[in-house]
């Protein structure tokens, strides 16, 4: 006989993050639903992979009924929740409706989790940021000092979290995700500002790349091996919070030197500093200490930042000569 497969329900499943866990735990033999807003819908084409493959439903975290009802169809076994407002700039320029969404969201779907499925286990998706000012490396028990609003909503939505686990027994996990990259990474944020400028550059379609601080460092990894973390988490026989985390890290400065390099160029040749693209409070040093990770999940990160930083380049390359109709350069010109 047969064994029902397991489902799982993705918040946010349009964004890197959830596109490349869609596709995990498509291998793995689950069915995949997935939540989407309106506002989520043009960036569908993450999913073209899984295609067919997958249940979508309309919901957002801003409106309670669309959770119920999306948990009373999906009946999921695992929740997956990435859904957040999760641009850091945006949060200082809409700080109630980062807020709303990412803090009170979480808030909303683990009440409707509550009453609809209580057995369900549940993900949900903490930052690095909310560590912001804590001295290095930062680890599960590392105190937070978020320098952000997002900061300070994911904090809230973390401890929601930890607090439904303790008070109603939920089977619920928080990874605390250091930044974690990709070609699907949306084109706002710097590792893809960078690489997506170097294309463009590359192609003459360009000429310069505006940068603020170039001295801040990350520990970045790819979202693929993060993706992999959130999973055995929740396969696990009792829930806890791990840190997701390379323990390297690279200056901005390192990160714009590795893409111009896979396009044989020099990067003094093409960037200017913008003191407007500063952080109101800045973030200046992020590195995590995985080692319960390493040992309680057997989680280990497989890709390196350089081949990581080539694929996004190629990616760039690609995608940018498609869409001018022009071909692909050599590194060499």
């Amino acid at each position: 006989m047969t064994s029902e497969p397991k489902r799982a329900l993705i918040t946010g499943i349009t964004g890197q993050d959830g596109s490349y866990l869609a596709e995990w735990l498509l291998d793995q033999g689950y069915e995949v639903h997935g939540l989407v807003s309106r506002t989520s819908r043009p960036a569908l084409g993450r999913l073209a992979v899984v295609e067919g493959r997958i249940v979508l439903t309309t919901g957002d975290l801003l409106d309670q009924g669309s959770l119920v009802r999306a948990l009373e169809t999906s009946r999921p076994h695992e929740v997956y929740n990435l859904a957040a407002q999760s641009f850091v700039p945006t949060s200082w320029s809409e700080p109630v409706s980062t807020a709303e969404v990412t803090a009170l969201g979480v808030a909303r779907l683990l009440e409707a989790l509550r009453h609809v499925c209580p057995e369900a286990r549940f993900y949900q998706a903490s930052t690095s940021e909310m560590f912001g000012k804590a001295s290095p490396p930062q680890s599960e028990t590392t105190p937070f000092h978020p320098r952000s609003p997002y900061g300070v909503a994911k904090i809230y939505a973390h401890w929601a979290t930890v607090n439904h686990r303790e008070s109603y027994g939920t089977f619920a996990c928080s990874g605390l995700l250091f930044n974690h990259e990709s070609p699907r990474r949306g084109e706002e944020f710097v590792t893809r500002k960078v690489t997506r400028a170097v294309a463009r550059i590359h192609l003459g379609l360009q000429s310069d790349l505006r940068l603020g601080n170039m001295d801040a460092r990350r520990d970045w990894g790819h979202a693929k091996d993060f993706v992999r973390a959130m999973w055995l988490m929740l396969q696990q026989d009792e829930p806890r919070d791990y840190v997701i985390a390379t323990g390297v890290t690279h200056t901005v400065e390192q990160l714009v030197d590795t893409a111009f390099r896979c396009v044989d160029r020099d990067w003094h040749d093409h960037v200017v500093q913008d003191p407007a693209l500063l952080r109101p409070a800045e973030v200046d040093h992020l590195v995590g200490d995985a080692t319960r990770a390493r040992e309680e999940l057997g989680w280990a990160p497989k890709i390196t930042f350089a081949d990581m930083i080539r694929e996004m380049v190629d990616y760039d390359l690609a995608s940018c000569a498609r869409d001018a109709q022009l071909p692909v350069l050599p590194p060499t010109l």
